[in-house]
């Protein structure tokens, strides 16, 4: 039994060491450093707050004033110090969330150090248990031990097993600390990437402001132009930019103005942005300018073939998971579903077989998925669920945002946008090529397209 007493020993050293393991404090600083650094940090942000506060003031001020060159100039120049100032509080925000991801990181690691220290702790007691479960009674009485011994040993048996199912509970608890502490360290890095991606968009802003505030001062010190023929050129301008083609999927196009409409409506019923709404169209037609489009030939098969090219694909639509709904839908919509483009298979090849195709219209909608959206697009229209259309762009739009709605869009936010058009391709995680393409599109879209049409 000197194993026994020796594992017993191991044990207990393994439990002593386990629970008293202290957490270190964050980032090698004291708590006072700590303490000092946080208290100037939301000085600083207080601070901001009240300039962002001020040039929102100054701003207000400033739009009221009579209208001229000089006067844009400084609402722009408002416009400008107010992005700064949230810069410089985004800024902040950063270096916060980054200590507190560090802090996050650091306590999961210690926490994890304490379970392993339990896991081999419960060793220790296990291989002590698992001894003297097979040391029978027996083998006690024909040993030189006499009884006395045996059962003080038994008793220190039932001592380890109630230490066993303390130790089970005590890295149970450790667990779910440690699972809530990695679900606030995801929540912690969400925050740095969005705050992160305001902050940039925030100086793609300043840059352009900049520019178009030099431009009035050049004008006003030349006298080139007047003011009126300053607003008459940016009335042009966005009326070309109304009018500018905005390519659909499997579509005609549309003017901008209208998309941008359809856009806004749907926002403001699901919450969406309109220029991520439109973002994610715009990849759509742009994957259909470079995989183009097919048509069904067989409604039992899904079999079809290039539009353009007359190339045979098999299974351009799972049947009859959608080629069922598809003729449904051609059908309830006046359509030939042999003249129906949709989308071709995918050509890449997944765990042996090839992906479908067979999406619809703008928003690129399965017919599955189409029907079970319909009823719901149809509430929204005004109309009757059997009449909305995939390939009418007012109804492709509202259903685009409907679903970006459904997978977390409309909370806003770089990471939940993100997430939510990489779920709209199909593709899992929060890093798909599709979601990058959609989000630089966003910004391109909101600052050179919707933002010059503020106030024409």
């Amino acid at each position: 039994m000197k194993f026994y007493r020796y594992s017993f020993v191991v044990a207990l050293f393994f439990i002593c060491v386990f629970l008293v393991k202290p957490l270190n404090s964050f980032a090698q600083m004291t708590d006072a450093q700590k303490t000092a650094q946080e208290a100037q940090w939301q000085a600083e942000l207080t601070a901001t707050e009240a300039e962002i506060a001020q040039w929102q003031n100054v701003l207000d001020t400033t739009k009221k004033g009579t209208a001229s060159l000089q006067n844009d100039a400084a609402v722009l120049q408002a416009k400008i110090n107010e992005a700064k100032a949230f810069i410089k509080q985004r800024q902040i925000q950063i270096q916060q969330l980054t200590s507190q991801i560090s802090l996050k990181t650091q306590t999961i690691s210690q926490l994890e150090d304490q379970i392993n220290a339990g896991k081999e702790s419960l060793a220790g007691i296990l291989r002590s248990t698992n001894e003297l479960d097979e040391y029978s009674l027996v083998e006690a009485m024909l040993s030189n031990k006499n009884l006395s011994q045996f059962f003080e040993d038994f008793d220190s048996y039932n001592s380890i097993k109630i230490s066993l199912q303390n130790k089970f509970n005590e890295i149970r608890t450790l667990q779910g600390k440690t699972d809530s502490e990695r679900s606030a360290l995801d929540q912690k890095r969400t925050a740095e990437a969005d705050t992160q991606a305001s902050m940039e968009t925030q100086k793609k802003k300043v840059e352009i402001d900049e520019a178009q505030k030099q431009q009035l001062i050049t004008i006003n010190k030349t006298q080139e132009k007047t003011y009126a023929q300053v607003i008459a050129e940016k009335q042009a301008k966005a009326a070309q930019i109304r009018a500018a083609l905005f390519s659909l999927r499997d579509s005609a196009g549309i003017p901008f103005g209208d998309a941008l409409k359809y856009a806004t409506l749907a926002s403001q019923k699901t919450g969406v942005r309109p220029a991520l709404i439109l973002a994610i169209l715009t990849q759509e037609s742009d994957l259909g300018k470079n995989q183009g489009s097919c048509l069904v030939n067989n409604l039992d098969t899904g079999d079809g073939a290039g539009k353009n090219t007359g190339t045979f694909f098999e299974q351009v639509m799972k049947a009859p998971r959608d080629t069922v709904p598809f003729e449904n839908i051609t059908n309830r919509l006046g359509k030939d579903w042999k003249m129906t483009p949709v989308s071709c298979p995918p050509g890449t090849i997944w765990s042996g077989s090839r992906g479908y195709g067979g999406a619809m219209g703008p928003s690129q909608f399965i017919p599955s998925t189409w029907e079970l959206f319909k009823d719901r697009l149809g509430s929204s229209l005004g109309i009757s669920g059997d009449s909305v259309n995939p390939w009418n762009p007012e109804h492709a739009i509202l259903a685009t945002a409907m679903y970006m709605a459904d997978l977390g869009a409309s909370g806003g936010g770089y990471t939940a946008e993100i997430k939510a058009a990489c779920k709209y391709y199909g593709t899992g995680g929060s890093n798909c090529t599709y979601g990058k393409q959609v989000l630089a599109k966003v910004d391109n879209i909101q600052l050179t397209m919707i933002d010059p049409l503020e106030g024409f």
